[in-house]
């Protein structure tokens, strides 16, 4: 079951080019077949994991550390749950998308690409190898830099050759770093790594590998100021792309760096072997308010939504940083909570794009007559990613707080809140241009198309409902950390 989850995108990206040679339409038939078929395992293994607990498999039958292992747990179970739905709805939205910002002889490369990095980040959640999530990252990363290059202006090759050099320098460090490991434990299983790291945590060639995974990381992550890469990046690529990217991407190197930090390493060796956390700590927060200030300064839709991320990503690796129970759940239900908000809000920019062709906020004047149901979903998931209770952006920074009070971070609080207002601040300002300035056109409605608007309805609607029914969310955020943590 663990397996088919990964090898049936891979199917889907080779038959792509293939029946695209015949029909480029078939190639979006195909994949939406194979997102469908991809998401529903899920929904079968989520079942198994939670009747059975965790989930196995072992290429070749050789049992681990001898030979490759895929596992899902309670942690990498909300990923899984997350990244193949947000992929279908991506799917279904990039039909219409891409008919205006691909060219069409390029349509079966762009969709096997696609499905080539959903291969990629599905395989970084499952695997229990360390060097097999190397290979992993590399797949995603390749295909995402050539998805970035199909954007429809000259400047996605530029955000793509850029992030081409800084994924590369980050990958190149979490090879190292992983190289390092093997030469100290003469392993590639993470939980056989973890139990042989123990001993020799003084050791000088242990604390290198765990520097260099950690920066590595962070580079692939985007954190401030790492984030070089990333704002061009999310705003030239095809709007399909960069909704892809700013839910999915950037998460997955969220769950490694947890992984690694957690399931190879330990939290006494990240808390007293090394000060990570009390760096960390620091780092984050300068993360959420440049991010939050930058975004600010945004005049292009994309960009200001880029820079958000920036400071959202600053939310995670604070809850991993402070290193409780209560900051990690926090901690993995931004991951879950942001993919959400951020999908929504990157879907209504590519909406608007495609509509009326404009980017620029200031362009936007008046544009909620135009396209009232587009611009009332931006309503609620921005004021999502303000934290405004009853959304799920509020759920998580709820419990980031909760978790900076329990270690007594007290300074952690006037952050968020500020970071918060500033939030809501960029978000009002599009708010405004769209409902209380008057519009040029004569146009009384231009709203997206179907498959279109269905996906961002989809999301945005989830974006409440998560936020008031909080139930499943926490019950299974709840499980994850339960594993992490060993309790």
């Amino acid at each position: 079951m663990i397996l088919y989850i990964v090898i049936i995108p891979l199917f889907v990206s080779l038959l792509t080019p293939l029946f695209g040679m015949f029909n480029r339409k078939y190639a979006y038939f195909i994949s939406l077949l194979g997102a469908i078929i991809t998401f529903l395992f899920v929904i079968f293994t989520y079942k198994k994991v939670v009747t059975h607990g965790k989930e196995y498999y072992w290429f070749g039958g050789f049992e681990p550390p001898f030979g490759i292992e895929y596992v899902v747990d309670g942690l990498n179970l909300i990923l899984l749950l997350i990244i193949s739905f947000i992929y279908l709805l991506v799917i279904i939205y990039s039909k219409k998308s891409s008919e205006k910002e691909i060219e069409d002889k390029r349509l079966s490369l762009f969709y096997c690409l696609l499905n080539l990095f959903f291969t990629g980040i599905l395989g970084i959640v499952v695997t229990g190898d360390i060097f097999n999530l190397y290979v992993f990252v590399e797949i995603a990363s390749l295909s995402s830099y050539t998805l970035i290059a199909l954007g429809p202006k000259r400047q996605s090759l530029m955000a793509s050759y850029n992030y081409l050099i800084l994924g590369t320098i980050g990958a190149t460090f979490v090879l190292i770093g992983i190289g390092y490991i093997f030469m100290a434990t003469g392993s590639l299983n993470m939980a056989d790594i973890k139990s042989r790291l123990v001993p020799i945590y003084h050791s000088k060639m242990v604390r290198t590998a765990f520097t260099f995974i950690t920066l590595g990381l962070c580079l692939k992550l985007a954190l401030f100021p790492l984030h070089i890469w990333l704002p061009n990046a999310y705003a030239y690529a095809p709007s399909s792309v960069g909704a892809l990217l700013a839910a999915t991407g950037t998460k997955v190197s969220a769950y490694a760096l947890i992984r690694v930090l957690y399931s190879v390493f330990t939290i006494d060796f990240d808390t007293n072997v090394i000060p990570f956390n009390k760096v960390f700590v620091f780092i984050s927060l300068i993360a959420i308010l440049a991010g939050s200030f930058l975004a600010l300064a945004q005049k292009n839709l994309k960009k200001m939504l880029a820079y958000s991320s920036i400071g959202q990503i600053g939310y995670i690796t604070l809850g991993i940083a402070m290193s409780n129970e209560i900051s990690l759940q926090g901690s993995v239900l931004h991951i879950f909570n942001h993919s959400l908000m951020k999908c929504a809000l990157f879907f209504i920019a590519g909406g608007i794009f495609y509509k009326k062709g404009i980017e620029n906020i200031n362009d936007m004047k008046g544009i909620a007559k135009e396209m009232p149901f587009t611009m009332a979903f931006f309503v609620i998931a921005g004021l999502s990613l303000v934290g405004v209770p009853l959304t799920v952006g509020f759920l998580s920074k709820w419990y980031l707080l909760l978790g900076a009070i329990s270690q007594k971070y007290f300074f952690v609080i006037p952050v968020i809140l500020i970071s918060s207002l500033l939030s809501f601040i960029y978000i009002w300002r599009v708010i405004e241009t769209a409902y209380f300035k008057d519009s040029n056109s004569t146009k009384s409605s231009s709203e997206m198309p179907l498959g279109m608007i269905a996906p961002v309805a989809v999301v945005t609607i989830l974006c409440i409902y998560f936020g008031i029914f909080t139930e499943l969310p926490l019950l299974l955020t709840k499980e994850a950390i339960r594993i992490l943590i060993g309790n």
